[in-house]
C-alpha cells in the first residue's frame, strides 16, 4: 500500500545490509521512520514495544527473528532459546506462536551451513503467503460490500475498531482489505474510525493509512459507534482479530466486544476478517486466552504534537491515580455475523470454519 505516494510493504529483508527492515508504528502519523532489526533481541523489541503490532505482522516479524537468531549465532541452543523468548514477547496473537513453531518445524533437520537460507527463504514465504491471503479477504469481503451498495445505492457506512489495517499485516490489512477492494472498484465507501484508546491504533494508524489511500474517513471517540448504530449511520462492522477460537470466539483489541453488542442491539452486522494462520485450533475456551495487560503508563499518558510541532507525551491522570490497562478482549461468536477469510465468509462456528478448512 502507499505512504506518500510510495509503495511499501510493513517489513521486508534488506540483502545488502543484511538487515530486516520495518516501518516503526510507534512514530507514525507524525514521523515516519524505516528502522532495521540486526538482532533477534531487536525483533523481540520491536514486538514488545509495538513498534511491530497486529497479529500477521507480529508473526512475520517473529518469523524474521528466527532468520537473525541464526545470523547471530548459528547454534542449535541459541536459536531453540530465541525462539522460546519470541513465543513470550507477547501472550494473546496466536500468528507469533505459530509462525515460530513453522520456522522450527521447517529448520528440523537441516545442515547448519544451509540454515540461514532455509529460514529466508521460510520468512519470506510466510510473509508472501499473508499478502495473498489478506488479498483474498478482501476480495471475499467485497462481496459484502457491494451487496450492501447495490442494496443502497449511496455511500457504505462502515465501521472499524483498532487497526486491522496494511499497517498491522504486511500488506492490504484484514478488516481493511475489502474496503480497499471496494474502493479500487469504485464504489464510495466511508470509514468510521474508532479512536481505539489507550493507543489510538485507529486515529494514528487507520486514519493514516485510508488518508494515503484517499479514501474517506471519520475519526469518532470508542463510545460513539453505538448512537452512529441507533441512527442508522453504519452499514457494517468489520474488525481485525488476534486470536479466533475454533468454535468462533474472536479475542480482539479491547472495546470490540462492546461494539459487537450494540451492533447485535441494532441488527447492524457484524463481520471479523483474518487468515487462517490467526486460528487457534486447539484452545476450546475463550475463557483460556491469554489476555495481555500492558503498562498503565499506555493509559494515563498521551502523545502527540506539540505548539512547536515535537511529538511531547504528557500526563492526563492524577498522579495518585492507578489504572488498568487490559489489551484485549473477547467476542462470543454469537454476536459475529461471519469470518472473513482468505477462503470464503463463514458463520462463527466449529461448523463453519470446518467447512473452510477441512
Amino acid at each position: 500500500m502507499k505512504i506518500e505516494g510510495k509503495e511499501y510493504r510493513t517489513i521486508w529483508f534488506d540483502e545488502q545490509n543484511q538487515a530486516v527492515k520495518i516501518i516503526d508504528q510507534t512514530k507514525l502519523p507524525h514521523e515516519f521512520i524505516i528502522k532495521d532489526l540486526k538482532t533477534v533481541k531487536d525483533a523481540i523489541n520491536a514486538i514488545k514495544v509495538m513498534e511491530v503490532r497486529g497479529a500477521p505482522l507480529i508473526g512475520g516479524t517473529a518469523a524474521y527473528g528466527i532468520v537473525l537468531a541464526i545470523m547471530e549465532k548459528n547454534d542449535s541452543n541459541f536459536i531453540k532459546k530465541s525462539s522460546e523468548e519470541l513465543i513470550q514477547s507477547r501472550p494473546t496473537a496466536i500468528n507469533l506462536k505459530w509462525a515460530v513453531d513453522r520456522m522450527m518445524k521447517k529448520l528440523t533437520g537441516v545442515n547448519n551451513n544451509e540454515l540461514s537460507k532455509v529460514a529466508l527463504d521460510e520468512a519470506k514465504a510466510i510473509c508472501e503467503e499473508d499478502v495473498k491471503f489478506c488479498e483474498n479477504i478482501g476480495l471475499n469481503g467485497l462481496k459484502i460490500i457491494e451487496e450492501i451498495y447495490n442494496k443502497k445505492k449511496d455511500k457504505v457506512n462502515i465501521l472499524t475498531h483498532c487497526n486491522a489495517g496494511w499497517l498491522a499485516t504486511i500488506n492490504w490489512g484484514t478488516a481493511t482489505s475489502p474496503i480497499y477492494h471496494a474502493h479500487k472498484k469504485g464504489i464510495p465507501v466511508h470509514v468510521w474510525v474508532d479512536e481505539t484508546r489507550p493507543r489510538n491504533q485507529g486515529a494514528n494508524l487507520t486514519s493514516y493509512e485510508l488518508n494515503e489511500e484517499k479514501i474517506p474517513n471519520t475519526i469518532i471517540a470508542d463510545n460513539t459507534g453505538g448512537i452512529l448504530m441507533q441512527r442508522g449511520e453504519i452499514d457494517m462492522c468489520i474488525v481485525g482479530t488476534d486470536r479466533t477460537l475454533s468454535t468462533g470466539d474472536v479475542c480482539n483489541k479491547i472495546g470490540t466486544y462492546l461494539k459487537a453488542l450494540a451492533a447485535h442491539d441494532n441488527n447492524v452486522p457484524f463481520y471479523v476478517a483474518l487468515p487462517s494462520s490467526t486460528i487457534d485450533w486447539n484452545l476450546k475456551n475463550f475463557k483460556d486466552i491469554p489476555i495481555e495487560e500492558r503498562n498503565s503508563e499506555e493509559l494515563s499518558h498521551v502523545e502527540g504534537l506539540d505548539k512547536n510541532n515535537k511529538v511531547t507525551k504528557i500526563l492526563i491522570y492524577p498522579k495518585k491515580s492507578k489504572a488498568m490497562n487490559l489489551a484485549f478482549d473477547v467476542t462470543p461468536a454469537k454476536y459475529v455475523t461471519g469470518l472473513i477469510t482468505e477462503k470464503g465468509v463463514c458463520e462463527a462456528s466449529t461448523e463453519g470454519l470446518k467447512r473452510l478448512f477441512k
